[in-house]
């Protein structure tokens, strides 16, 4: 029997465990398209599941990574042929489907993305999930009326991988971006990505009040808890904030009054089960709208061996920018 490299999640007596193995292609789940996966990448919740800190993972074993890129070796699926390019986000890879650590994945055809003319699939798994999720967090904003002439837009976690491309998509097209971050050594880092200003988080982890000075007209959140909660207390009349992310925690400290008094609108984003025209837009808008100089700039690439050791570095706010992984 044929198998292949992909790191893979068991269940433990404690927890779960994850190493890097062979894994058996009969053990490949349902789909009518099997690609020969090229790049992934890592993100916050590749974090969360490697490490076994939260039950992402909702099938055992599991081949971990909610993402990659590559060329289909073999489809029954009417939009795919062998020697497409493509791109595979979320649809619960590496949750409830065997995910991307691998040489290999079989998933269904209406799960993927043409790679867009000038992305190679090394560039859209620098993008990634994050960079994704950034873009729909822009044309979320863009939807509600944003526009650079509204005002100033924040961006908290500036530094990971959902900021550091939000950061970087939104001083392209015009915006006065505020970074926010915990890492204020990376201004210099914020600032060559485009970001006019620079503020500590602190400024944004304080005691909420229900209404504080207006200070943007918008912004892209990844932090979730008292980040988003002040965030949203400081949301200029008729603002948006787009919330893409929990690396602060579930919860919402909040008020109704940015919302009853300000008109203030809370902007969901969902990566995972994003409908397949608007992910189409989104990849579009990341091929024009996103300076792949200032993607390289915010890049590392690591090997699929290297993975399970940069789970724990994540979760730890360690980590700048994006991770690539190389799979083959």
């Amino acid at each position: 029997m044929a198998t292949f490299k992909a790191i893979r999640i068991d269940k433990a007596d404690k927890g779960t465990t994850a190493a890097l193995t062979q894994f058996d292609d009969a053990e490949l789940m349902d789909g009518d398209v099997t690609v020969r996966v090229e790049w992934s990448t890592l993100n916050y919740k590749d974090g969360l599941a490697l490490t076994g800190k939260a039950p992402v993972v909702r099938r055992f074993p599991m081949i971990a990574g909610i993402d990659f890129a590559g060329t289909v070796e073999q489809s029954s699926h009417p939009d795919w042929k062998a020697g497409d390019k493509v791109v595979c986000n979320g649809w619960g890879m590496g949750e409830t489907h065997l995910g991307a650590y691998a040489e290999k994945a079989r998933v269904k055809g209406d799960w993927l993305v043409r790679l867009p003319d000038g992305i190679s699939a090394r560039d859209a798994m620098a993008i990634g999930t994050a960079g994704y999720t950034a873009m729909l967090s822009v044309l979320a904003l863009e939807k509600h009326g944003l526009t650079p002439n509204s005002g100033p837009v924040v961006v908290t976690g500036a530094a990971g991988g959902v900021g550091s491309v939000a950061t970087a998509v939104l001083s392209k097209l015009g915006y006065h971006v505020i970074a926010s971050t915990g890492r204020t050594s990376e201004a210099d880092y914020l600032k060559g990505l485009g970001a006019s200003e620079v503020i500590d988080r602190a400024e944004l982890s304080g005691p909420v009040k229900a209404l504080a000075k207006e200070r943007w007209a918008g912004g892209v959140d990844s932090v979730g808890s008292t980040t988003l909660a002040n965030v949203l207390s400081m949301t200029r009349y008729g603002g948006a904030v787009a919330a893409c992310g929990l690396a602060a925690g579930m919860d919402l400290p909040s008020s109704v009054a940015p919302f009853i008094l300000r008109g203030v609108c809370l902007l969901g984003i969902d990566s995972v089960m994003c409908p397949i025209e608007l992910r189409r837009t989104a990849w579009r808008r990341l091929a024009s709208d996103l300076d792949k100089a200032k993607l390289a700039d915010i890049t590392h690439e690591i090997a699929m061996d290297e993975v399970i050791g940069y789970g724990p570095k994540i979760l730890g706010g360690e980590v700048r920018g994006r991770i690539v992984v190389k799979i083959v």
